[in-house]
């Protein structure tokens, strides 16, 4: 029987030095494939929103879509740890409908979610999710939620003050009860100055290389996404070329009589 990863499996990697994966999908099918590779987190990114739904921002998603998408990741997943994202205002209107909507995810197949912010509502809220036996990981740095507020897509933490507010805002997350901490465009040096002064897991989302795990989202792994690439993001494949190839000899084979063969009809 496979062992399923837990909060205690991540926080082992922490405690050991050692290091832990992170991936993004959206359906059945590819999270089946990232758990049989050994993936050891598997995130229902609500960058669904612009990869799989063609929305331009993560505002567009709800937590109706997010809740169809965290069934079907679930139903492929057997040893990986599985965390949703919950999406814009799906927790900042009141407590009751963010332990909610949360729970809902767990219902849904998710073992975790995952919420960007900080400040003394949303520790509230981290600290409500964990009473009621909801594991959170607090998303701090870059929060794309926030991108109206914060003036568009810029690296937070850069100063040495910036840093030291950054590891605050950990420190209280985690004191409020969130298991790990995810840190989006960070310098590499300040990710690694929150990383060896805070004793839960950190999750580098182009923050470098010295937190506990790196996640990337999987169609820009993948080379499926052509839309737009981040800086930190490392393409493994090229996905995009292999679809349009077997697309087009698709294309071929039925204009010219070549699909079906007598061996493919009844």
């Amino acid at each position: 029987m496979v062992k399923k990863v837990t909060v205690n499996t991540l926080q082992k990697c922490k405690d050991n030095n050692e290091k832990f994966s992170v991936l993004t999908a959206y359906d059945y099918s590819t999270a089946k494939y990232l758990d049989e590779a050994g993936i050891d987190v598997i995130l229902i990114g609500d960058s669904l929103a612009m990869v799989a739904l063609g929305y331009e921002t993560t505002h567009a998603v709800g937590a109706d879509e997010m809740a169809i998408f965290t069934r079907a990741v679930a139903k492929g997943v057997e040893r990986a740890f599985v965390i949703t994202d919950m999406p814009f205002l799906s927790y900042h209107t009141n407590i009751s409908d963010a332990v909610k909507n949360c729970g809902e995810m767990i219902r849904c197949g998710a073992n975790a979610v995952k919420i960007e912010g900080f400040g003394d509502y949303i520790a509230e809220v981290v600290k409500r999710l964990t009473q009621s036996g909801i594991p959170v990981v607090s998303h701090l740095g870059f929060t794309p939620q926030f991108i109206n507020t914060l003036g568009g897509y810029k690296i937070q933490g850069k100063t040495e003050k910036a840093a030291q507010e950054l590891l605050k805002q950990a420190k209280e997350m985690r004191d409020a009860g969130a298991f790990a901490i995810l840190l989006e465009m960070v310098p590499a040096e300040t990710a690694k100055y929150i990383t060896e002064n805070i004793d839960i897991p950190t999750i580098s989302c182009g923050a470098g290389k010295h937190c506990t795990a790196q996640v990337l989202v999987s169609d820009d792994v993948f080379g499926k996404y052509s839309d737009f690439t981040p800086k930190f993001a490392r393409k493994y494949g090229d996905m995009k070329s292999l679809i349009l190839d077997c697309a087009k000899k698709f294309d071929y084979d039925v204009k010219n009589g070549l699909f079906p063969s007598d061996e493919e009809s009844f």
